[in-house]
């Protein structure tokens, strides 16, 4: 792979730890070259290893206009399992990032009250959660990065690291690898 000083990322700022795989998950999403996103890592995420969201600062702005950050836990805590970074595959890590892009791109087309409205829905019912969620899931794969996404499932379900509550939360909340597949499948159809 290239250098990163060879790269060019348009508005992104990207930690130096990940740069090579936020390169390969912004190359799938072309309609967020101009899109201003920050990635940083951030200590203790609520039940997740990354968080995409609107900046505050940018909500009064135009949608066109607006700004996005992606926070990731460097270091985590599942259940009373340490995790970090360090142990997350690099074809697992295009694919959460490629899952976090999917809800940027959900984000883009809602007007500044639909966002506020949407974060409150979020937080308050599961069944917005799993229909966000799936949602992203669902751009990633549109975009390209299926197989990547089932590795992140994978990577999940099968981590014996991982706690059963937590396995069993993005069993119910996420696409399940054999969904994804349906969705890479019926991908594959419309090409041919």
């Amino acid at each position: 792979m290239q250098q990163k000083d060879s790269l060019e990322l348009n508005n992104k700022i990207v930690p130096d730890e990940i740069w090579r795989e936020a390169y390969i998950a912004f190359s799938h999403y072309p309609e967020l070259k101009d899109t201003p996103i920050e990635i940083r890592f951030k200590r203790n995420i609520k039940k997740s290893f990354m968080q995409a969201q609107p900046k505050v600062s940018s909500l009064l702005k135009n949608k066109k206009d607006r700004s996005y950050i992606i926070y990731i836990n460097k270091e985590f805590n599942i259940e009373g399992q340490e995790f970090d970074l360090s142990m997350v595959p690099s074809e697992v890590l295009i694919g959460w990032l490629g899952h976090e892009m999917g809800h940027i791109m959900d984000y883009q087309d809602r007007s500044s009250i639909d966002l506020v409205w949407f974060g409150i829905k979020y937080f308050t019912s599961k069944n917005y959660i799993r229909e966000a969620e799936r949602a992203a899931d669902t751009y990633a794969v549109n975009h390209g990065l299926g197989e990547q996404i089932i590795a992140t499932k994978n990577f999940i379900l099968n981590h014996s690291q991982l706690s059963d509550v937590y396995k069993d939360r993005i069993a119910d909340l996420y696409l399940s690898p054999d969904e994804i597949m349906v969705l890479i499948d019926e991908i594959h159809e419309e090409i041919d």
